[in-house]
């Protein structure tokens, strides 16, 4: 079993900046999706733990010493400079585990470290110590209101802002491009659910029903795809195209027909496995 570590990190215009989370995240890094309408970029770190969670540290601390949330304006919400930041168990060629046990302590160490070193309060998300699991959807409804940080300050770093910082199972971060914003609305409520998280979403001149398949075994990006076109057809708009943010494992994409992949905005090149293998080569 080797560690993910996928950074989603509120920049996708600064390109100094963005060298600079890539440089510091080093060897664990297989893969950087960024876009400038969010305003975001997602790195996707993978590795032995040890190294992984080094990784992480060292792109944290290049996004909290060069970002500020308060100059920050994109299309998908945010807590922090440093948003989220999730430790995931992955098995190469077999479907995603879903026992997050060993990443728990990976988990909390670097949210403590985050509030100790870098005093930027981190909400925990996942399985937590007490016993609750909370939701990433939880912990932005509720940060600093109704929840209070598990690590750092009871309120926000001046220029950072807050992390939260998760243990959980692979996701397929997944996004569909429909007609209008109206139509990615109306179908993002309905496509919402306990295995899918959705938000509909105006993208620069575009319309985006974003995605985080939580179970992607259950509901794949072939099943997303499929749903948002019928609902779109409904609400009397189009499904214009589809992409895959970061990466997918290997065995959620060859569940898929390969005859299908292009239309989906998927690949061979975009698994995990493939960026590991052309990293060991």
């Amino acid at each position: 079993m080797i560690v993910e570590c996928v950074i989603n990190v509120s920049e996708g215009r600064n390109v100094a900046v963005l060298t600079s989370l890539d440089a510091a995240a080093g060897i664990s890094l297989l893969d950087r999706h960024t876009d400038p309408d969010h305003h975001r970029s997602v790195l996707t770190l993978a590795g032995v733990a040890a190294d992984v969670a080094l990784s992480a540290r060292r792109v944290a601390e290049v996004a909290v010493a060069r970002l500020d949330l308060s100059e920050h304006f994109g299309a998908h919400p945010r807590l922090g400079v440093l948003d989220v930041v999730p430790f995931v168990p992955f098995l190469p060629d077999e479907l995603p585990p879903t026992d997050v046990r060993l990443v728990t302590e990976l988990r909390d160490d670097f949210a403590r470290w985050l509030a100790d070193d870098l005093g930027v309060p981190s909400f925990l998300y996942g399985s937590r110590p007490d016993g609750d699991v909370r939701t990433l959807p939880q912990v932005r409804r509720g940060a600093f209101a109704e929840l209070d940080p598990d690590f750092g300050p009871d309120h926000p770093h001046r220029t950072a802002g807050a992390t939260a910082v998760g243990a959980r199972p692979v996701l397929v971060a997944y996004n569909v491009w429909v007609s209008s914003v109206e139509v990615a609305k109306a179908v993002a409520s309905q496509v919402r659910g306990p295995v899918v998280r959705s938000l509909g979403l105006a993208v620069g001149s575009g319309a985006q029903v974003s995605c985080n398949l939580i179970e992607p075994v259950a509901v794949g990006p072939a099943q997303l795809y499929e749903d948002v076109a019928r609902l779109a057809e409904i609400a009397g708009g189009s499904v214009l195209g589809a992409e895959l943010v970061g990466l997918v494992p290997r065995a959620i994409l060859r569940a898929i027909p390969e005859s299908r992949w292009s239309e989906l905005g998927l690949s061979e090149a975009n698994t995990v496995e493939a960026r590991l293998s052309q990293r060991c080569g």
